[in-house]
């Protein structure tokens, strides 16, 4: 491997390939949360434009293993970020027993002239990352015209949630106290203990139950693998909170239908048997959407504080990408991104 001197020419060529490792892209992001928080709403609002390609996910699941799975979400996205690529993510539940991560992720970046792809990044801190932007950038909208929360609570205690307490805390954000709540009692401990590290100074409980959880929370954060959804007593929630529904299957349709809901795209979230697609499929309507995060960005709708506020995010391909093309522009800019000599090999049409 080399070191690439200058970033992909401007004029129609091969650009030189690189890869980029997970040190490289948590050193590009760390300590960056505002950086990158607007980096993604600036994405969220020129997908909302149409500046964008973000088609449906695949999913490739294993008949032998059928609570993992891989999936590909390829994207476009325009505006100044201008770029072509694909995450691929894998979810592998079993590895946690293990003491690895559950999920593991690529992202490769395609040239937006030739097509050409011209960076492999490790992908699961970039998705991580993106996945917290857009929660705290939810909480930090979603809250205005509301109290703004002071307890928070974390349901599901893993990677997803780390990043997004870092990114509440990087974003300016304090609490009162913090709930947390996992059914994993090891996992629950290790969390607390993250958290005192991170914030001494704020209380930490541990809660035993959902219930004493949630209502407890004025922001309740859902970070699990759930399938289906296990939260279904709606009298839980009725001090009306703040939820960032990441993990997009834990709350029962009733809880849904009773709510104020907001999603980051309206096609992309109801579909896959998530809460609010369980919740078009009981009432055959989309009209329990208030509308998506872009819509609040720009003031096309705003939220009653008469009852619970969700967001629901699916997580879009056009995230990865900007976050993505955000970290090699960086690595770029440092003089160590490493590139693979002669990947691209026979570039002579008729040899």
């Amino acid at each position: 491997m080399g070191v690439a001197e200058s970033a992909p020419p401007e004029s129609i060529g091969v650009p030189p390939f690189a890869v980029i490792s997970g040190g490289q892209v948590q050193h590009a992001l760390r300590g960056r949360e505002n950086q990158v928080m607007k980096l993604v709403e600036d994405t969220y609002r020129v997908h909302g434009a149409g500046d964008s390609v973000n088609p449906p996910s695949y999913f490739l699941r294993f008949p032998d293993r059928p609570t993992s799975r891989i999936i590909a979400l390829p994207a476009s996205i325009g505006g100044q970020v201008r770029v072509d690529g694909l995450k691929w993510i894998s979810s592998f539940p079993g590895n946690v027993a293990a003491g690895i991560p559950r999920a593991s992720a690529v992202l490769i970046l395609n040239d937006h002239d030739t097509g050409y792809p011209f960076a492999c990044l490790e992908s699961s801190i970039i998705s991580a990352t993106r996945t917290a932007a857009s929660a705290a950038l939810a909480a930090d909208r979603l809250s205005s015209g509301r109290p703004r929360p002071r307890r928070v609570g974390f349901f599901g205690v893993g990677l997803i949630a780390r990043y997004i307490h870092t990114f509440l805390a990087g974003t300016g954000w304090s609490f009162d106290e913090i709930g947390v709540h996992d059914l994993s009692t090891d996992s629950a401990a290790g969390f607390r203990d993250y958290l005192h590290r991170a914030d001494p100074d704020t209380p930490v409980t541990v809660h035993e139950g959902a219930e004493a959880l949630i209502r407890s929370s004025d922001l309740v954060v859902f970070a699990t693998v759930a399938g289906t959804p296990h939260v279904s007593e709606l009298s839980w929630f009725e001090h009306n909170p703040l939820v960032l529904h990441v993990s997009l299957r834990d709350l029962a349709p009733q809880i849904v239908l009773a709510s104020t809901n907001i999603v980051d795209d309206v096609e992309h979230c109801l579909k896959a048997d998530t809460s609010p697609h369980l919740a078009e499929q009981l009432t055959g309507n989309r009209d329990f959407l208030t509308g998506t995060l872009d819509d609040v960005l720009a003031g096309r709708v705003s939220v009653p504080t008469d009852r619970p506020l969700i967001f629901s995010p699916f997580g879009l391909g056009v995230l990865d990408l900007a976050v993505g093309k955000y970290v090699y522009d960086e690595v770029l800019r440092s003089g160590e991104l490493h590139v693979v000599d002669d990947f691209f090999h026979d570039l002579r049409r008729h040899g």
